[in-house]
């Protein structure tokens, strides 16, 4: 019995002209000689989470189709060696699965850019004092305590206050019979 896949292909926007249509053509064919082709969605083009070899961005394409175990092993050989692919992921549904919902519009957010880590050493140096300068001191707070220095004591807690005789004050329970 056949079972529910999505095969999620992404796909480089920078690949020469045409190789991307020529990429999902090729995957749309492959499924539907093996396999029955329950849909196809085109994403498009989408800011990925993290970059992939330099890119920031992909195409984002969705097939879900109905097959056997030999469709996904060829589908994995030739996607794996496949110029223009960034990545894939097949990956089996459950019986009643409901159809993919389309993305979000806002769902790619903006990238943070962020200052490169090898500017960090020019930072230090533009920081660093002057030639002839003094370096403001700085107090070691971390230095060990020296070796015939005494451990302060801890603090003594206060001793209770006494109750009077009697229990006469609210809430103390009258005096154990001796």
């Amino acid at each position: 019995m056949a079972k529910l896949y999505d095969l999620m292909l992404l796909v480089d926007p920078n690949a020469p002209d045409g190789r991307q249509d020529q990429v999902v053509q090729e995957v749309r064919s492959m499924i539907e000689s093996g396999g029955n082709l329950v849909g196809a969605h085109d994403w498009g083009e989408r800011r990925m989470a993290y970059e992939m070899d330099h890119r920031p961005d992909a195409h984002y394409h969705l097939f879900q189709f109905e097959s056997e175990n030999d469709l996904l092993e060829r589908l994995q050989h030739s996607l794996r060696i496949m110029d223009g692919v960034l990545r894939f992921r097949i990956i089996r549904l459950k019986p009643g699965s409901p159809p993919p919902q389309p993305p979000r519009d806002g769902a790619a957010r903006p990238r943070e850019e962020r200052e490169p880590e090898g500017r960090v050493a020019a930072r230090a140096a533009a920081d660093a004092p002057a030639p002839g300068e003094e370096a403001p001191a700085v107090a070691d707070t971390a230095a060990p305590p020296p070796a015939g220095a005494a451990e302060p004591a801890p603090a003594e807690a206060p001793a209770p206050a006494e109750a009077p005789e009697g229990g006469t004050e609210q809430g103390d329970a009258p005096p154990a019979p001796a």
